[in-house]
């Protein structure tokens, strides 16, 4: 299968991870399904970064709403990540992955340091790379930290891989049936609009550097494979 994009950054939220029958925490079978599907992404020779939140664990937003101080809440959603990341460079290990995980705060045990440089070479190994703990900073989220990765490693896209919706809508599809879903956007056209894409600094950061966003179903049939060999499927966001 020929592929349009050779540098793709994956973007998974935390909830990604739940699975169908889970409030909190990780299901392993889910897990290994993305692992899986991104196997085969590299196996078609692909480079794959990825970044994952941590909302499945610990959502610093809600925290904060509750009393939280907030740059303590977003620290404890960065620890959330590591164990996502992990948890996925453990699933990837055992699908046949070569997996380097990078964290933007320092946990020299269990992931080395984000470097720029360090990510750009094992991508042009064949490794994946995971971005944990986010940017590292709090008030920033990881969408954020995806647009800033993928924009520093000259990713070609941003995959933005949702959770049982396969693109973006005018309204909430699992709300109003009637909701229309969108093939093309501008940048311009989601930030007017409002639309729950990601968080306007993230969206910002890709308008200005022109990098295009493809919105999708993560458990579409073989949807990561179909995005990066070009398929039109779900919402391609871009100037």
């Amino acid at each position: 299968m020929t592929t349009k994009y050779k540098r793709v950054l994956l973007k998974l939220s935390g909830e990604a991870l739940l699975g169908d029958n889970r409030a909190l925490g990780i299901d392993p079978a889910t897990v290994f399904n993305i692992a899986e599907q991104v196997k085969r992404v590299v196996d078609m020779g692909v480079q794959v970064a990825i970044v994952v939140g941590g909302g499945n664990i610990f959502r610093g937003s809600t925290a904060e709403a509750n009393g939280m101080d907030r740059a303590t809440a977003d620290y404890a959603g960065m620890l959330a990540t590591i164990i996502n990341s992990l948890a996925l460079q453990d699933s990837l290990e055992k699908s046949g992955v070569v997996v380097r995980t990078q964290s933007a705060i320092n946990v020299q045990s269990v992931a080395e340091p984000y470097i720029r440089r360090r990510a750009m070479r094992h991508l042009e190994k064949g490794r994946v790379v995971v971005f944990a703990a986010g940017t590292g900073n709090p008030y920033m989220t990881t969408d954020t930290a995806a647009s800033l990765r993928a924009i520093e490693i000259e990713a070609e896209a941003l995959l933005m891989a949702k959770n049982g919706v396969d693109g973006v809508y005018d309204a909430d599809p699992r709300q109003n049936p009637g909701a229309k879903r969108f093939e093309k956007l501008t940048y311009l056209d989601a930030l007017n609009q409002r639309l729950q894409i990601m968080d306007a600094t993230a969206l910002s950061l890709c308008m200005d550097n022109k990098l295009p966003i493809i919105v999708f179903d993560l458990l579409a049939d073989h949807g990561i494979e179909r995005v990066v060999s070009g398929e039109v499927i779900g919402t391609m966001v871009s100037g």
